[in-house]
């Protein structure tokens, strides 16, 4: 089980394949978290349950591309 609290601002997303394709922007709500604004100045929303561990990263259980066609956006 993870600990929400254990995310925090500025923590690096990385994919199933270890590369970084976000930042987390703060924990919105208890089952999601917020990213940062992308290039485009759209922020993005990934839920919790994609998380499989966090240290000094939040690591999620799949590549990249793959959460990046998942992700929420936002409207």
């Amino acid at each position: 089980m993870i600990n929400a609290q254990e995310i925090k601002p500025e923590m690096p997303v990385v994919c199933s394949e270890n590369g970084q394709f976000a930042v987390v922007d703060h924990l919105d709500g208890k089952d999601t978290i917020k990213l940062k604004k992308d290039k485009d100045g759209r922020h993005h929303f990934i839920p919790m349950s994609w998380v499989t561990s966090v240290d000094n990263k939040v690591h999620i259980d799949r590549p990249g591309d793959q959460a990046m066609r998942e992700w929420r956006s936002e409207h």
